[in-house]
């Protein structure tokens, strides 16, 4: 979830930390818009005029929290293995984020909506980031060519899936396996 100690809450980002705590400690089938309001200290009606009902605000939700993540992690430089480094960071804190953590054991179908089944704004601002970064490593000499976007999204595919598939695969891909060969898989696909 957010943090932003130094200043104050919005009511936007009041509702969406409330909706967090109630996803995370409830679920989402049992996550209710006027419970959302209650622990926001806001009305329904002042939620209401943000968004239409919980999966819009899970929406938003997720759409913040994949941003902040992104944002926390910091590339260290222009060439393929910051890169490399930087999008398995990130990885691993979307891996282990709570909020997202509590949406694929409660209701991996609206997981599944807002993260696989459609481009939404987080991904969006996910692929400009990648292709951003890619065109630095291109500049750079350490990324091949190829058109950015393009590798861009499967970038995107190959840490989301991996992210999505962790559990899976946890006990024969331990933490440092995992790391490693996430990065040999983006490494190999990007070399020039």
């Amino acid at each position: 979830m957010s943090s932003r100690n130094d200043e104050p809450r919005s009511v936007d980002d009041a509702i969406l930390d409330a909706a967090a705590e109630l996803i995370v400690q409830l679920g989402v089938q049992r996550t209710q818009l006027a419970e959302i309001a209650r622990r926001a200290g806001v009305s329904r009606p002042t939620v209401y005029r943000r968004w239409p009902d919980v999966r819009a605000v899970i929406g938003a939700l997720l759409t913040r929290e994949l941003s902040a993540t992104r944002e926390q992690a910091h590339l260290a430089g222009d060439d393929r293995e910051a890169f490399v480094a930087w999008v398995v960071e990130v990885a691993v804190r979307l891996r282990d984020h709570a909020v997202l953590g509590a949406l694929l054991h409660s209701d991996s179908d609206t997981l599944f909506e807002y993260v696989v089944d459609r481009l939404g704004t987080s991904q969006r601002g996910m692929l400009d980031a990648l292709r951003t970064a890619i065109r630095r490593g291109q500049a750079h000499g350490s990324i091949r060519s190829g058109e950015p976007t393009e590798l861009a999204a499967m970038v995107l595919l190959i840490a989301q899936s991996t992210v999505q598939s962790h559990r899976m695969v946890a006990q024969l891909l331990p933490e440092q396996a995992w790391r490693r060969e996430l990065s040999t898989a983006l490494n190999g696909y990007l070399a020039p």
